[in-house]
């Protein structure tokens, strides 16, 4: 059958039909490496939709490198101030001026 009577169907074909239904079916069936998280859904569309105010149909566009860029995944961390060095920082800039 080829493909292109799959789609004149409606799609809707059973998996003996299609050539490739084996080993397509078969790829996200294995175990899950060592590891593996799940996917943080929560913390993507929030940050999405949310913080960058996205439009769903924009944030669905977006591959996950395009998306990685928009939300600083790539950013180089800077150096965190030390202990000493926000204690520091605290004293010099104070949240109410009028304790000093």
């Amino acid at each position: 059958m080829a493909d292109r009577d799959l789609f004149w169907r409606g799609g809707r074909a059973r998996a003996s039909e299609c050539d490739t239904a084996g080993p397509f079916l078969a790829a996200a069936a294995g175990p899950e490496p060592p590891g593996a998280e799940p996917f943080p859904w929560r913390s993507a569309l929030h940050t999405g939709l949310c913080l960058l105010r996205l439009k769903p149909e924009d944030f669905w566009s977006l591959t996950p490198v395009e998306f990685a860029a928009m939300s600083g995944a790539f950013a180089p961390a800077g150096p965190y101030p030390t202990r000493a060095g926000l204690e520091e920082m605290m004293m010099r800039y104070p949240d109410d001026a009028r304790k000093t």
